[in-house]
């Protein structure tokens, strides 16, 4: 038999196991922490540029991944700078130190995911073909120099800040000849491609934007190493500025 000095025991301690657990109920979880990782930091980028910079469905937002981190440095600078003019991309950059953005640099051009397929460019074969000249070949009567001897043979671009113009579409390369031709965008100076854009007629600027978008993206898809050899003209986006932290 229970006596009345046990049972008043059993419901106290009955009493303070129902209030702990009552109390546990209702207590928040502990906050869950997002992984200090630079992969997490770069989600803000996903949805206009896809996982890991692989590109998305929208004509206008490159393809980053595998591309010269010198490149992508000088970019995000030019933005924060407003030498490059889209207001979402000025906005979340406009607080971000010289020496973060490198690194968010140096983290898409070491990535490699598979490319999102492109449509082929509607132009006609005329077109492509005098594209693919332009590109391989250069206007000597205009003095401008194939693609190649400056974005790589397989235009996969040239360390330290010279872009690989493969897995672009036709509208987005035109655009962003015509936004040199027409000053909206800036490179460091000498300013190469805005001399090459404003040279280029307009029926030339298709030409080359059709046959770049025919490209697909190699499975091999990292920049050519830096070379000693100079370029055909003086380009800013080559000189030595590249270390953690530098401003251009």
């Amino acid at each position: 038999m229970v006596s009345s000095r046990s049972l008043s025991a059993l419901l106290v301690l009955s009493t303070l196991a129902c209030r702990a657990y009552a109390q546990q109920e209702a207590s928040p979880p502990p906050p869950q922490r997002a992984p200090d990782t630079m992969e997490a930091r770069t989600l803000a980028c996903v949805g206009c540029h896809g996982d890991k910079g692989r590109g998305v469905a929208n004509v206008y937002f490159p393809r980053l991944a595998g591309k010269p981190s010198g490149y992508l440095y000088n970019q995000l600078i030019a933005f924060q700078e407003g030498r490059r003019r889209y207001a979402p991309m000025n906005y979340l950059l406009a607080y971000l130190p010289p020496a973060y953005l490198k690194q968010m640099a140096d983290y898409f051009a070491a990535q490699s995911p598979d490319p999102i397929p492109i449509a082929a460019p509607s132009a006609p074969p005329a077109i492509i073909a005098q594209g693919q000249q332009i590109v391989t070949k250069g206007l000597p009567d205009k003095k401008i120099p194939a693609c190649t001897t400056c974005h790589g043979a397989t235009l996969t671009g040239r360390e330290p800040g010279i872009p690989g113009l493969l897995g672009l579409r036709t509208d987005y390369v035109s655009a962003q000849l015509g936004a040199w031709r027409y000053g909206t965008r800036t490179a460091l100076a000498p300013d190469c491609m805005q001399l090459i854009a404003s040279t280029l007629s307009e029926p030339e600027v298709a030409a080359v934007s059709s046959y770049l978008a025919t490209l697909p993206v190699p499975a091999n898809d990292k920049p050519a190493a830096a070379a000693n050899t100079p370029l055909p003209m003086g380009c800013g986006s080559q000189s030595p500025h590249l270390a953690a932290g530098a401003k251009p």
